[in-house]
C-alpha cells in the first residue's frame, strides 16, 4: 500500500455535527477478551482502524472465526488452535499483548512476542508479568517471547502499582487471567480509566463476576467458563476531545454527538478555563470557541486527571493563544515529539525535561511536516487547520491507527483537507 499524506489548506472555520466512533483503547482488549469464551460473541460500535484489523488478524491466527462489517464484529472461538502470538503480528501494535491474559486464562499457557521497540523500557511490561505471576503463572522471557504456563491460576490480592502509578495495560491483562482463576482476586491500585471499566463490563456480560471497576480496587470472582454475548463499546473519548480542540484552535462552534461527556471532564474543564463556552447534553456537547482564549497549564495524570493522549492536541492549541502555557508530561517519556514539527510551522516551544513551555504566536504558517506517532499526527492536522497557507502531514498511517475517517469528518465540518498518495 502506498504511503499517504494529508494536504490541508488552513483558515476555514468549522461548523456542524461530528459523530464519535467506538473507543479504540476499549475495543482492542475486548477483542482479546473474546477468546476467553468458546461461544459466539457480537461486539458493536467497533471502530474500523488499523489497530483493530491487527487485533482481528491475531485472534484469527489463534483460532477465532471472525466477521467484521459496518462496525459490528462477530467472534467465535470454539477451540484455541495456537497459543502463540508471533512477532510478525505483535510488532505492528503494542496492545497485542492483551492475548497474554486471555490465553493463560483459557489455555493455561501462552507464548507472546514482546512488543516492538521498548520491551522493558519507557512503557514496561513488568507490571503485566507481576500480575500474572501473582496468580500462579510461571513466566520466563527468551528469544524475544514471553513464555507463560501454569497448572492452576489462584485468586489473591495483587498490587500492580508502578513508579508512575496505575497501569491500564497491567490492570486489564491481570483481569483477563483472573476471571478464570480459582477464588477471589483483588487488584490494587487498579487503573480507573473508562476503557478498563468497559472491559470489565464486557467480561461481566460474558458471565464473569467483576466488581469495583472504575475504582482503585477491582474484585474478581473467578469462573470456570465464559458464555456468548452481545455488547456495544463506549465512544472514543480521545477522538471526542480531539474534535473539541479542532473547534477551539479554529475559534469555531461545533456539536460533538454520540459521546460520553463525563469521560472527558478534565478536558472540557480545561477548555472552559481558557475561555471556551461549553454546553453539555446527553451523549453530546457543544463547543463554542468564537472568543478570545487564555493561556493555561496542564499536568498530565492518570484518569480522572488530564489524559496523556490529549496533550499533543493542546500543545497545538496553546501555540495559537497569546501568552505562556505549560504542559508537564508525567506518564510517558519522548511524548513531545510533535513539538519540533509544530515549531516548523512557527510555534514557539521550549522543552525542559518533562515540561513544554509554549509562547502563543499570532499566526502559524503552513509547512511540510512528518508525524511521529498517533497523537502527534492529530496535533499537526489541528495546527494545519488554522495555519496560513498549506500544510502537508506525512506518515499518516500513525493517525489511521486511532481515528476512523478523520479527514472525512473534518471535511464535513468545513475543513479543506485531502488524502493523497506520496509521489
Amino acid at each position: 500500500m502506498a504511503m499517504q499524506r494529508f494536504k490541508i489548506k488552513g483558515g476555514n472555520k468549522l461548523k456542524g455535527l461530528v459523530r464519535i466512533t467506538g473507543s479504540k483503547n476499549a475495543a482492542l482488549p475486548i477483542i482479546a477478551a473474546s477468546i476467553l469464551s468458546d461461544q459466539k460473541i457480537t461486539i458493536e460500535n467497533v471502530p474500523a482502524l488499523m489497530d483493530v484489523y491487527t487485533m482481528v488478524e491475531l485472534v484469527k491466527y489463534l483460532g477465532a472465526k471472525v466477521s467484521f462489517n459496518n462496525n459490528v464484529l462477530t467472534i467465535h472461538t470454539p477451540k484455541i488452535k495456537k497459543c502463540k502470538a508471533p512477532y510478525d503480528i505483535v510488532r505492528k501494535m503494542r496492545a497485542s499483548y492483551y492475548v497474554l491474559g486471555s490465553l493463560i486464562g483459557r489455555e493455561k499457557k501462552a507464548k507472546v512476542s514482546l512488543p516492538g521497540g521498548c520491551a522493558i523500557g519507557p512503557r514496561p511490561i513488568d507490571l503485566h508479568i507481576k500480575g500474572l505471576e501473582s496468580l500462579g503463572a510461571k513466566i520466563d522471557i527468551a528469544d524475544g517471547y514471553i513464555n507463560a504456563s501454569t497448572t492452576r491460576l489462584t485468586g489473591r490480592d495483587i498490587n500492580i502499582g508502578g513508579p508512575k502509578g496505575t497501569s491500564v495495560g497491567a490492570t486489564i491483562n491481570t483481569m483477563l487471567a483472573a476471571v478464570r482463576a480459582q477464588g477471589i482476586t483483588k487488584i490494587t491500585p487498579a487503573a480507573c480509566e473508562p476503557e478498563v471499566v468497559d472491559v470489565a463490563d464486557f467480561l461481566n456480560t460474558i458471565g464473569c463476576d467483576i466488581k469495583g471497576q472504575g475504582t482503585p480496587t477491582i474484585t474478581i470472582n473467578g469462573q470456570e467458563r465464559c458464555s456468548g454475548a452481545r455488547y456495544s463499546i463506549i465512544p472514543d473519548r480521545i477522538e471526542a476531545g480531539t474534535f473539541a480542540v479542532a473547534a477551539a484552535i479554529t475559534r469555531s462552534k461545533i456539536t460533538v454527538i454520540d459521546c460520553q461527556p463525563a469521560h472527558l471532564q478534565s478536558v472540557l474543564e480545561l477548555l472552559a478555563a481558557i475561555g471556551v463556552k461549553i454546553k453539555v447534553g446527553q451523549k453530546r456537547f457543544i463547543i463554542d470557541a468564537r472568543c478570545r482564549l487564555k493561556p493555561s497549564h496542564i499536568c498530565v495524570a492518570p484518569y480522572p486527571g488530564f489524559p496523556t493522549d490529549m496533550q499533543a492536541q493542546f500543545m497545538a492549541l496553546f501555540a495559537t493563544i497569546p501568552g505562556t502555557s505549560m504542559i508537564k508530561e508525567t506518564i510517558f517519556e519522548n511524548r513531545f515529539m510533535q513539538a519540533v514539527e509544530l515549531m516548523r510551522m512557527g510555534a514557539k516551544i521550549a522543552i525542559q525535561g518533562d515540561t513544554a513551555i509554549i509562547e502563543g504566536v499570532k499566526k502559524l504558517s503552513g509547512a511540510a511536516t512528518m508525524a511521529s506517532d498517533l497523537r502527534a499526527s492529530a496535533s499537526l492536522v489541528l495546527a494545519g487547520l488554522v495555519a496560513k497557507g498549506t500544510t502537508v502531514v506525512r506518515r499518516i498511517y500513525h493517525l489511521d491507527r486511532g481515528y476512523e475517517k478523520f479527514e472525512n469528518k473534518l471535511r464535513s465540518l468545513g475543513a479543506q483537507i485531502t488524502r493523497q498518495n506520496e509521489n
